[in-house]
């Protein structure tokens, strides 16, 4: 038996450690690649669900065709201009003691809008009229003068030269009167003059006087300006292509019209069209036209600028749609269109006139359909859609969905 040294069994030991070692390797390779297969056939069964999985819905929005009588419309940009812009002045000389009215304020026909210092044509007036009373006298005089030498002359006392002298005495006087009684009408309306008052009913200007100031007679500029507010006018023009079909309405009887604000929807006031201009502007090739409004509520306001809409008449039993559900395509216009299975497919269509809103749909659609005027940027044909309701006039698409959540 053969017996080993501590040397030999020494250089024995390490043979055995690496063999250990290498087993634990395979084990751990063993054990990952078990895990490994089991982590892929995990994902690979996820893929396949996903795969199997149905695409999910779009939300959108859509709107049902309509089916109605669809207004036609002409607009145009107008001004509104008073009826009547006077510029008050003072017709006499003197010195404005005082101004009864407020800047701004609305006066009637007659109200008192200034006063100038009467004084000095009350004494004129006074002076006029005790001329007046010194020729009637002196003419009452020389009449009983003239009776007396009448008398005379018919017992043959006096001259018939010294009769017609008397005459021509009194016809003088009497003249005389007479051009004291325009003096004392000119006195008298000088007088009236110191009193200014408002020759219309309108709103007053800035003033440019202030009590103290001494006016001249016709000065400019002058105290007030007085505007007309009720009723106003709004001039307007339209394209001249439009002169025929703007004139058989006229002719047809009233034609209403609307001002609009810088929405083109919100209706400022609702008038009539009055007056057309007897000539087309060839420079810029319109027809000019001028509306009344009564202005009750003074929405309009003198040098306001506003949009008009003339109604032309009416497109019956017309088809239409949001403006929004009308899509550009390069092969034209289109619309998505929603149908019974929850799907939407596209649809090209033919338009019509648009006004408010709305579109006429000359071909393509039928009135109920439902058409998507909400999200079409995230659609594409035949796609499975979540389809909302539009939100009603005046309530956002934002709101819509909120309530449509909280049911």
């Amino acid at each position: 038996m053969t017996t080993s040294t501590p040397q030999q069994a020494a250089r024995r030991r390490p043979s055995r450690s690496r063999g250990t070692a290498l087993l634990v390797v395979l084990v751990l390779l063993a054990g990952g690649y078990i895990v490994w297969r089991g982590h892929a056939a995990g994902l690979a069964k996820a893929a396949a669900a996903t795969q199997s999985a149905p695409a999910p819905k779009v939300p959108v929005t859509v709107a049902t065709v309509q089916k109605n009588d669809f207004p036609l419309y002409l607009y145009g940009l107008g001004t509104v201009t008073p009826p009547n812009s006077v510029s008050i002045s003072s017709r006499v000389t003197g010195v404005v003691t005082r101004v009864p009215v407020e800047e701004g304020q609305m006066v009637k026909q007659g109200d008192l809008l200034a006063e100038i210092d009467p004084r000095p044509y009350q004494a004129v007036l006074d002076q006029a009229k005790a001329k007046q009373a010194e020729d009637e006298a002196t003419l009452k005089n020389a009449q009983v003068v003239l009776d007396r030498l009448s008398t005379l002359l018919k017992k043959t006392f006096e001259t018939q030269q010294d009769v017609d002298n008397q005459q021509a005495v009194v016809n003088t006087t009497a003249a005389t009167i007479e051009a004291d009684k325009a003096a004392i009408e000119a006195a008298q309306l000088n007088l009236d003059f110191t009193s200014i008052t408002a020759p219309l009913t309108g709103k007053t200007s800035f003033r440019t006087i202030d009590p103290g100031n001494i006016v001249q007679a016709g000065q400019s500029p002058g105290l007030f300006t007085v505007v007309q507010l009720q009723p106003i006018y709004v001039s307007f023009t339209e394209p001249q292509d439009e002169v025929s079909t703007i004139n058989k309405v006229f002719a047809a009887g009233p034609v209403a019209i609307d001002t609009l604000g810088t929405d083109m929807k919100t209706v400022l006031a609702s008038g009539t069209l009055e007056a057309i201009q007897n000539q087309v502007d060839q420079a810029s090739g319109t027809i000019s036209l001028r509306a009344t409004f009564a202005n009750q509520d003074n929405a309009l306001w003198p040098g306001l600028s506003v949009n008009t809409r003339i109604r032309i008449g009416t497109m019956a039993a017309a088809i239409t749609v949001p403006d929004e559900a009308v899509q550009h395509g390069p092969d034209g216009l289109f619309a998505y269109v929603v149908g019974d299975d929850g799907k939407v497919h596209r649809q090209t269509i033919k338009t019509g006139p648009s006004d408010g809103g709305n579109t006429v749909v000359t071909d393509g659609l039928s009135p109920g359909q439902r058409v998507v005027v909400g999200g079409q940027y995230r659609v594409v044909d035949g796609a499975s859609v979540d389809a909302a309701p539009a939100a009603p006039t005046g309530q956002t698409q934002d709101t819509a969905a909120q309530a449509k959540g909280a049911s």
